[in-house]
């Protein structure tokens, strides 16, 4: 079973020093490949410390990227920390006739 990690403890490695972030609910230390990574350091401390899933999928990385996020993995975000998502209704919901709302007929064309 892997670590879970608390939002909480990951927003305090936010420093080029001491570099985590969450990426689809996995939590990895990037502090040694900050200087590696070829978008540049910057990019990585500008998400030190949270939740860089969207700003990771935005940029389109390759599956060699993914590949290689897999050493800096450290754990999973904790459950309590992943955001709900809103539930789907599992049966739609049936139209209702308004026969106010059909439209009128007005002729009859031959």
């Amino acid at each position: 079973m892997s670590k879970e990690i608390r939002l909480a403890t990951v927003k305090q490695h936010n420093k080029p020093t001491d570099l985590w972030v969450v990426i689809d609910n996995k939590v990895y230390d990037v502090t040694k490949f900050r200087l590696e990574h070829p978008g540049g350091e910057d990019t990585l401390v500008d998400v030190a410390g949270r939740d860089a899933t969207k700003d990771f999928n935005d940029v389109g990385h390759s599956s060699e990227a993914r590949e290689m996020l897999k050493k800096y993995y450290i754990g999973d975000l904790d459950a309590a920390d992943i955001p709900k998502k809103s539930p789907i209704s599992a049966t739609p919901t049936e139209a209702s006739y308004d026969p106010a709302a059909a439209p009128k007929q007005c002729c009859i064309l031959n």
